[in-house]
């Protein structure tokens, strides 16, 4: 977990702080919305990277002391908590029992209701969805005093509001949702290395039965280079008869100093991905290891966006269809011509599988994730241009990774806002919606 608790996003930036923070702590002793100014908006643990968890001049819902277990039915994997409890300890109730939450972030420490808020999605997604996807119903609270019980079947329209919904259509109170059943705690992890972007969809193509699929590609390499990376891929270990030896998780280590500004640059950056492309020394490798190096490699360093420095960094992650594979390659050359890039690179593919979610990001296409250290315009700048290429092809911005998002972006990526915004609470809001219908005539 993070060392202290902080009311910005994760990236930090932009600065948006809030007027007031407000704690909530009990289901049944709620305080008034509809008696707090300006406008409030719930908030977990603040993994979001941009500004959809901050509500700058306006109040902060603090739902993490609303972390209690309610019920677990063990023979059929359905767990009912509260929306403040973490994925972490979700995780650590529930692996012992052979159970694992049915989708991952790239974080456990997240909360329920924001996994339900941002729709989260992990390395599954070709098999299983969404978080959303997953979830059989939750309490609503609205600031007027109601309180919904949504799900498939009961207040549908605001179940599906809810999921994606970023926080704005009320606050979940508590979560049903049902879980994968696995064998072991263990992963077994396969890591080939590709040389190219035709080769990485080859592998996707071979590997589209395998649960777990995710990629790293270096967004420096260029020539014979361009558009290398590992491609890792797994599935929960089912041994033969006998058992393993056992695999203890990754150690968490604090980041005690904030680094400075310059030290994730184009040098450095080039320097890490090398070393960290040619680790690997084997084409292809395989090993059982435990499931927390495989699922959270950053978690192992709390607090990690102090490697970037005060400025902060930005999140981009779209979204395009796979059809093509030009765009994608256009994407990346432009990031190697910039020279911008951080090593933290996530690049994989999203399955058809639909989200009950009105503004669920995932679509059927090829991801790409990747942090910018913020250098001011010139970051902007090469984001613009990556726009103009993932709208010209018909892709989408993922609201909890983006801190600059344009109203048409949004627009673009989301055309059912204005069904959506039907749903928002007339008393929630967020830096985030402010500014991507600051031209629009919306709630």
């Amino acid at each position: 977990m993070p060392t202290q608790k902080q009311y910005t996003s994760w990236g930090r930036y932009p600065e948006a702080p809030p007027k007031t923070i407000k704690t909530i702590e009990w289901r049944n002793a709620l305080p008034d919305l509809d008696q707090m100014e300006p406008h409030v908006l719930p908030f977990g643990y603040g993994r979001s990277y941009g500004d959809s968890c901050l509500n700058e001049g306006g109040v902060l819902l603090d739902m993490t002391p609303m972390n209690q277990f309610i019920a677990f039915d063990r023979e059929n994997g359905i767990l009912c908590c509260e929306a403040g409890v973490c994925l972490a300890d979700v995780i650590e109730l529930i692996v012992p029992q052979g159970w694992y939450i049915p989708v991952s972030p790239g974080t456990k420490y997240v909360s329920i209701g924001g996994a339900i808020a941002n729709d989260v999605h992990g390395k599954n997604h070709h098999v299983a969805g969404t978080f959303g996807c997953h979830v059989t119903q939750f309490e609503l609270l609205r600031s007027d005093g109601e309180r919904l019980i949504c799900s498939p079947t009961q207040h549908k329209d605001y179940f599906a509001a809810t999921i994606g919904g970023l926080g704005l259509t009320g606050v979940i109170l508590w979560a049903e949702f049902k879980l994968k059943k696995i064998p072991t705690a263990f992963i077994d992890w396969q890591s080939i290395r590709f040389q190219s972007v035709d080769e990485f969809f080859e592998l996707s193509a071979e590997t589209a039965d395998i649960p777990y699929a995710v990629s790293w590609v270096d967004c420096l390499a260029s020539g014979k280079q361009f558009g290398r990376g590992l491609f890792n891929y797994g599935d929960f270990y089912d041994p033969p008869l006998g058992s393993i030896k056992q695999i203890k998780p990754s150690r968490q280590f604090p980041i005690p100093i904030e680094f400075p500004s310059f030290t994730v640059n184009t040098l450095t950056s080039r320097i890490f991905n090398e070393v960290y492309y040619r680790k690997q020394l084997k084409k292809k490798t395989r090993m059982v290891t435990h499931y927390d190096p495989f699922f959270y490699p950053l978690d192992v360093a709390a607090d990690w966006y102090r490697v970037y420095g005060r400025n902060g960094f930005l999140q981009y992650q779209f979204v395009i269809p796979y059809e093509d594979r030009q765009p994608i390659k256009e994407i990346l050359r432009q990031i190697v011509q910039s020279g911008q890039a951080s090593p933290l690179v996530v690049f994989k593919t999203f399955g058809d599988i639909k989200s009950p979610g009105m503004l669920s990001f995932p679509r059927k296409g090829v991801t790409l994730a990747l942090d910018f250290p913020f250098r001011g315009q010139p970051t902007l700048d090469l984001l613009n241009r990556l726009d103009e290429i993932v709208f010209a092809n018909e892709g989408a911005l993922y609201p909890a990774k983006d801190a600059r998002m344009s109203p048409e972006s949004f627009r673009l990526s989301y055309p059912c806002w204005e069904q959506f915004a039907d749903y928002i609470d007339p008393k929630f809001s967020s830096s985030f919606w402010r500014r991507v219908t600051q031209s629009n005539n919306v709630k």
